[in-house]
């Protein structure tokens, strides 16, 4: 399978299974916007709310990864839109964190005011959303991309939000101890802002076009570096579309003594060395010792 075919495919899939997550998202958000003012209970309304905006930013999401992977009819735009899933990874983590701090604006005030809602209700109502929630995220399972990571985490919270409010039913039923459920969802909220923290600093870096996380870029140099042909490596660099598709280009002064067939075995050399490190699109070019390329030619 070919670097362009794979590419195709996973975006495919990316599609496939964001569409479906959706669907399932939008639909279920409809049923406990219902559920939640039948049952009287506050939690359910705000994760309504919440999953109402996951709701959005799947919409987002499903867009972006779209475009994306259709060529653009504007030529000045030479990685296409590859780079739209980025965008929604970012954008949907300001989302997020909006959200996140929605929630615990309006859930620290329930744990010196509880609420009483109907538990069976809510509890049928939980478990629903377990199973719901729970089936989207598995369909994104399969995704590659930071997009598609962050969409991920917003259905896990949504996710962990149904399986507090079913355990805040299940104490509320039995117990009748009603400030479990805004302490769980509190705990969890913060669980969920640790995570947008780290993939907001995985976007900017990407957004800064630092190295994949993944492959070490003075590690590569050192091994290419090691013929004894080259005499320097200039303007090298490595960067990543979105964080699955990743770019290298490098500018390599050579020797005058080395012959054609040398400096095609040793471009293949490197381009071997390259693939160790993963699925990554390469521009090499040489430029013999005697050449002035002071100007990056």
């Amino acid at each position: 399978m070919n670097h362009e075919h794979h590419i195709h495919s996973q975006s495919a899939t990316n599609i496939k299974n964001i569409k479906l997550a959706l669907f399932i998202n939008f639909a279920f958000t409809i049923i406990e916007l219902i559920g939640g003012f039948l049952a009287n209970s506050v939690a359910i309304i705000s994760n309504a709310v919440h999953d109402l905006g996951d709701t959005v930013a799947l919409s987002f999401s499903y867009f972006s990864e779209r475009f994306a992977s259709h060529k653009t009819s504007d030529e000045n735009y030479t990685y296409g839109l590859n780079r739209l899933p980025l965008l929604s990874a970012f954008i949907n983590s300001v989302i997020l964190l909006v959200g996140s701090i929605f929630i615990l604006y309006n859930t620290i005030p329930r744990l010196f005011t509880p609420e009483s809602p109907k538990a069976n209700l809510m509890i049928i109502i939980a478990v629903v959303g377990v199973i719901a929630n729970g089936l989207a995220l598995y369909k994104l399972k399969a995704n590659e991309g930071l997009n598609s990571k962050v969409m991920g985490l917003h259905l896990l919270e949504d996710v962990l939000g149904w399986v507090s409010v079913l355990i805040g039913g299940i104490v509320i039923k039995y117990f009748n101890l009603h400030i479990i459920d805004p302490i769980l969802s509190i705990a969890i909220t913060l669980y969920i802002l640790f995570n947008v923290f780290k993939n907001l600093r995985s976007a900017f870096q990407l957004f800064m076009q630092k190295s994949p996380a993944t492959i070490d870029s003075n590690e590569i140099l050192f091994k290419i570096k090691e013929d004894k042909n080259i005499i320097s490596i200039e303007d090298f660099h490595i960067w990543s579309l979105e964080g699955t598709q990743h770019v290298l280009s490098a500018h390599i002064k050579v020797k005058d003594s080395i012959l054609p067939a040398d400096m095609i075995a040793l471009k293949s050399r490197i381009r071997d060395e390259i693939k160790k490190y993963g699925d990554i699109h390469s521009t090499i070019e040489f430029e013999y010792e005697s050449e002035n390329c002071d100007d990056h030619c």
